[in-house]
């Protein structure tokens, strides 16, 4: 079930438009009847960029709602929520921020993108910086399969990944986690096997002992 369902957000940072509708809200309504959906207005995301402005928050979150309502989206067929109504957001990435080295969200395209676009914000801020990170937790919460997100936030759906496995790694590893492992790479097929098993013997003979190969798995 979880590979069927989708989540998506949409941050609130200012009256919706034609292009909200036609890039965003037509893909909803559709995905709403194939999938188990679920929908938020991403308030948190709005103050990584928008935390000096003042914003009205509960009249724009309702207004945001009233018109994704009126433009298709079903509550019956549908979960709409408000993402600082769910305090497991913010815990999740927190837990996360714990594991996940600075280096990882500093190399996301966005990151350099979005403050040489937005200059006249002082962005030198964790807030900022965290934003994909703070997204992984979004989409991990749900377990959801299916993300869709637009070009330029494609990378944070594979730091998504990333993250959970390092978190997985250091926490979540169970008494048959390496049964497991190999479980999995033998399901992967021969060929795909063979190119993961040559290229842990690759970096092994590169890092040297077992401890340098994890770390450098995890890096």
């Amino acid at each position: 079930m979880q590979d069927l369902r989708v989540l998506s957000g949409m941050r609130l940072t200012g009256q919706l438009h034609l292009g909200h509708y036609h890039g965003v809200l037509k893909n909803w309504i559709d995905l709403q009847n194939e999938y188990d959906s679920y929908f938020f207005v991403a308030d948190w995301h709005a103050f990584t960029t928008h935390y000096a402005d003042k914003v009205d928050l509960e009249s724009n979150v309702c207004q945001m709602v009233i018109d994704w309502l009126a433009s298709g989206i079903n509550p019956n067929t549908s979960t709409i929520f408000v993402q600082s109504k769910v305090p497991e957001h913010a815990e999740l990435h927190l837990l996360l921020s714990m594991t996940t080295p600075l280096s990882w969200l500093e190399r996301v395209p966005s990151y350099k993108d979005q403050q040489e676009k937005l200059k006249s914000k002082d962005l030198s801020t964790y807030g900022f910086l965290g934003y994909p990170l703070l997204q992984s937790a979004d989409i991990l919460i749900y377990k959801a399969g299916l993300v869709p997100v637009g070009e330029d936030q494609v990378a944070h759906v594979e730091l998504t990944r990333e993250v959970a496995r390092r978190f997985n790694f250091i926490f979540g590893r169970e008494s048959d986690f390496e049964e497991r492992a190999e479980e999995a790479i033998v399901k992967m097929g021969k060929k795909k096997m063979q190119s993961y098993t040559d290229l842990l013997g690759r970096l092994f003979r590169k890092m040297g002992t077992l401890k340098l190969l994890k770390r450098q798995l995890l890096s």
